[in-house]
Order: C-alpha cells, then sequence, then structure tokens
C-alpha cells in the first residue's frame, strides 16, 4: 500500500548512491547478494535472541535491496537480476518469521506458522499475477521500472519491514504482531484474487 509513496521519496537518494556504486564498478547482483547475505545474518541473530543487532542488520539488508535495482536501472537492467532480487526477497521474508520461532518456539511457533501460510498466499498471488500479466502484456503504472507486473495491496514490502521493526523491538509482543499482520495479508490475497478475477476474465 505504501511501497509506491516510500519509493518515490527515497528514489532520487538511491539513484544518486547508485551513480558511486556504479562508478566504483560494483554491480547489481553483487549488492543482490551482499543484502540477502545481511538478511539471514538478521535472521540468525534473531534465531539467537540478538533482537537489535538482527534489527540493525535487518534495515541494511533492506537498504541493498533498494540498491540493487538502483545500481540496475544506472547500468543495464537484466532478467536475471530481477529473477535473484525477487527470490531472494522471498526468502529473506520467510526467515524472519522463522528466526522468531527458533528463539521461541513454545510461544512463537504457531505464529510464525500462521503468518508463513499468509505469506505464501501473497507471495503466489503476487507472482500468479506476475505471470498472467506478462502473457497479457500488461505493464505495472506504479512500478515501471522492475522487471515483470508489481501487483499492489494492502501488505507490501513497506509494511512487512514495518511489521519486522515491531517484532525486533517488541519480540515479546510477536505473536501479536504476526497474527495482526497475517490477517493484513489474508485481506491483501483476497483483493488480489478479486482484481485477477476481473481482470483475466
Amino acid at each position: 500500500m505504501l511501497d509506491h509513496a516510500i519509493q518515490t521519496r527515497i528514489k532520487p537518494l538511491l539513484n544518486r548512491a547508485a551513480r558511486h556504486l556504479v562508478q566504483a564498478g560494483v554491480g547489481a547482483d553483487t549488492i543482490t547478494f551482499a543484502g540477502f547475505a545481511l538478511g539471514m545474518a538478521a535472521a540468525l541473530a534473531i534465531a539467537f535472541g540478538h533482537f537489535l543487532p538482527g534489527l540493525v542488520l535487518l534495515l541494511l539488508s533492506r537498504l541493498m535491496d533498494g540498491l540493487d535495482g538502483a545500481v540496475a536501472r544506472a547500468t543495464t537492467p537484466t532478467d536475471r537480476g530481477g529473477f535473484l532480487d525477487i527470490t531472494l526477497d522471498f526468502l529473506f521474508y520467510a526467515a524472519i518469521p522463522l528466526a522468531f520461532a527458533v528463539a521461541d518456539p513454545a510461544g512463537n511457533a504457531l505464529p510464525a506458522a500462521v503468518l508463513l501460510a499468509a505469506f505464501m498466499g501473497t507471495a503466489s498471488s503476487f507472482l500468479a499475477f506476475a505471470i498472467v500479466a506478462a502473457k497479457h502484456r500488461m505493464g505495472s503504472l506504479d512500478f515501471p521500472d522492475k522487471s515483470f507486473y508489481f501487483l499492489g495491496g494492502l501488505t507490501e514490502a513497506t509494511e512487512t519491514i514495518t511489521a519486522f521493526v515491531l517484532m525486533c523491538l517488541w519480540p515479546a509482543w510477536f505473536a501479536h504482531i504476526a497474527y495482526g499482520f497475517a490477517v493484513l495479508c489474508g485481506i491483501t490475497v483476497v483483493m488480489r484474487i478479486g482484481w485477477g478475477w476481473q481482470r483475466f476474465r
């Protein structure tokens, strides 16, 4: 819901940083892998109960996730880069709830499982829509620079990262945050199914 507004605001900063990275010879794929490594390090820190260091690593990971696209646009975007970006993003999104489940299995396992199931719904509806949209040669007006159709919803990247930040700041409230965000994800899935039903009939 907030991705377009947030990206519009930070895009000039990311583009400026991207120009320096391109001049230094840093490629987009390198940044993508670095961001994924930082995300996995964040999950590992959270799993061991180090929530604030995990939060710092998590935010650095998402900064890399914004920079890789900016670097790609400043050079030559590739299908390989787009594929890597979305695949590693989804692995990162799954790793954080799993890490909280590992940190406190008794209290967090069930809400983490519910949230991961909700993530399956948002991810599958997102990718399924993109596949059919590509078949119909549809383009996204909100995200024209993306490798494929980016379908919005109530829970996009900004909202997901916000939920993760809240979990790291108040880990004792993980279950409440996870259940609440799972409900919002469920609404997003219903919305996307409705959009697909209308647009592809």
